[in-house]
């Protein structure tokens, strides 16, 4: 058998916003309860298990990778909410995306801080 992730558990300030701001930005299905968590479910059989953290939120990095056709969607909604994006995880080239290894892609945060990335082509898969 192969070693694949199946899940990880996102600490977020209240993981019905957080929960419901993946699913919509990404444009997955609502979240579903499971246990304390609230999972959403990404198409390679992984789900996140978003759980509130009592304490404060140590921001993390969550990376998906889309389509060309994904990412016009995905970008369109995060322009639309007014959201801040970045080219860059240093958030030195604000308003921008990148176009790293021929393909394209773009940082922003969710309610709770973290960093997270939509890209078109995985890095080093450039010629």
């Amino acid at each position: 058998m192969a070693i694949q992730l199946n899940h990880t558990i996102v600490s977020v300030r209240d993981k019905q916003e957080s929960a419901e701001f993946f699913a919509e930005i990404l444009g997955l299905d609502k979240p579903t309860p499971f246990g304390p968590f609230l999972t959403v479910q990404v198409d390679n059989d992984v789900s996140l298990d978003f759980a509130d953290d009592h304490g404060p939120v140590h921001p993390q990095h969550y990376a998906f990778l889309v389509s060309e056709t994904e990412f016009d969607v995905i970008f369109d909604r995060i322009r639309a909410r007014g959201l801040s994006y970045w080219a860059d995880p240093s958030r030195r080239w604000p308003g921008e995306i990148n176009t790293r290894d021929g393909g394209r892609g773009v940082y922003w945060q969710d309610p709770s801080g973290h960093f997270l990335e939509i890209l078109t082509r995985p890095y080093g898969s450039g010629s």
